[in-house]
């Protein structure tokens, strides 16, 4: 077979780590990218995301998206400075929190380069974005909203479909059909008894699976309200204040749901509450107009904006920060690697009598994993500051699939994939999972390296 007739893929991101999750999948009639999103983490990996991709972009017929989260959509203003020019598919809920997500990567990196420019502390003179809003903008007219469980037809040969998975709002695993062969990609797979989010459907047929691995090599916790209610309620003794960092999309909102259910159980104090997320305010509104996506109820969710203080700008944040009576803030981002969380930081990281609970993946090299690691000082906006706030981690709130649940996603494939590969997690778990699917089910799979290319048929 020539090389005109084979179908490939390369593994441009989320290979060997968990962030940047880009699939290069060249057939004999389309080149198509699943998912185009941001390395995080540690400096080296971050530093690739300044890299041209080493493909032609100008080549690429169309992007694919499996779901909303920047580490598998923030490089997009990117792709389209380099060539591309083709048209972006995903759900119309991803569609929506692309937009969001975008948004806010440009205002926070332009941020972030003013305020180093400003004092002085980047060795870039001048610190710039990597790309600003009006680049992020220029992405919107690319995309085209498709339904589920709907085959779209690329070519004659080539065509694919959404199914539900339940991580975020929008999410899909993408089950791709190349003549008579089917391709799954995961995507971020979700939570079997999720609070918010429906239980994901599953692949029945799939001759390649690219499949993630972030959790691979661990369990979550049973009950994580519990948890979230026992650690609200040992922080509250100390009459300090709470900070939770959180990812803006399902994250925020989980944990608003289950603040809202535990203060109407009166399993934990009266205390004020905060949402102090832009993106995460707007992510709410995108729950509010695709009900059917998620279990939560139009009326649950106007009940709990009542007894949640939604902040709308940055001078209401100042306010709180001014306010020293106890309260619980939840801000972005997640892994407190930028965004309104470290101006709470900033206040709170060197205060004895405030904690800071971390809910969900903290990933190599940010800083909720340094703190999750016990470090004594962390660096923020050119600045060394000192960790005297108790730190904690909520187990069992994170939005991706563990262990148990990634293996049973496997289980109603009827026949055996001929290549299985493992991504987006860091060595040991996709090692760990690679060695769960062979003693579960007989299969021989691999964790791909970055930039590797694999023949598939």
């Amino acid at each position: 077979m020539n090389k005109e007739q084979q179908t490939s893929l390369t593994f441009l991101g989320a290979a060997g780590t968990v962030t940047g999750s880009k699939y290069l999948l060249k057939t004999p009639t389309k080149n198509i990218l699943i998912d185009c999103g941001l390395f995080q983490g540690l400096k080296d990996l971050r530093l690739l995301n300044w890299n041209v991709l080493p493909v032609d972009v100008s080549s690429i017929d169309l992007v694919i998206l499996t779901h909303g989260h920047l580490d598998h959509v923030g490089y997009l203003p990117l792709l389209i400075k380099q060539g591309f020019n083709g048209k972006i598919f995903a759900t119309e809920p991803t569609v929506e929190i692309t937009k969001l997500i975008l948004l806010d990567s440009a205002k926070i990196q332009e941020e972030d380069a003013e305020r180093a420019n400003r004092n002085n502390y980047s060795k870039h003179k001048p610190a710039k974005p990597l790309y600003d809003t009006k680049e992020a903008e220029a992405v919107f007219p690319f995309f085209e909203s498709k339904p589920l469980k709907i085959p779209i037809e690329i070519t004659n040969d080539v065509s694919f479909q959404f199914k539900y998975n339940g991580h975020i709002l929008g999410a899909c695993f993408i089950e791709l059909k190349i003549k008579n062969k089917t391709i799954v990609f995961s995507g971020d797979i979700g939570r079997i008894n999720d609070p918010l989010m429906y239980e994901t459907d599953y692949p029945e047929t799939a001759d390649v699976i690219v499949m993630e691995s972030t959790y691979g090599n661990r369990l979550h916790s049973e009950d994580p309200k519990q948890l979230l209610a026992n650690e609200i309620n040992k922080a509250e003794s100390k009459q300090g204040t709470i900070i939770i960092p959180s990812f803006a999309v399902e994250r925020t909102q989980l944990i608003m749901f289950l603040l809202w259910q535990l203060g109407n159980e009166k399993k934990i104090p009266k205390i004020p509450i905060y949402m102090d997320s832009p993106m995460g305010s707007h992510v709410l509104e995108v729950f509010h107009k695709n009900l059917k996506w998620h279990k939560l109820s139009l009326v649950e969710s106007i009940e709990i904006c009542s007894q949640i203080r939604i902040i709308k700008n940055e001078v209401e944040t100042e306010k709180i920060l001014r306010d020293k009576t106890p309260k619980i803030i939840i801000a972005s981002s997640g892994m407190a690697t930028g965004g309104r969380v470290l101006s709470y930081f900033e206040k709170y990281i060197g205060d004895a009598k405030a904690t800071i609970l971390l809910a969900g993946y903290q990933g190599e090299g940010t800083r909720g994993r340094a703190l999750l690691d016990g470090a004594k000082e962390i660096k923020m906006r050119g600045k060394l500051w000192k960790v005297n706030a108790s730190i904690s981690l909520i187990e069992g709130l994170s939005a991706h699939a563990d262990q148990s649940e990634l293996i049973h996603w496997l289980s109603k494939v009827k026949n055996k994939p001929e290549k299985i590969f493992i991504t987006h997690g860091e060595k040991i778990a996709a090692k760990t999972l690679i060695e769960k699917i062979k003693e579960n089910y007989g299969w021989l799979a691999v964790a791909p390296q970055l930039n590797q290319t694999s023949v598939l048929f």
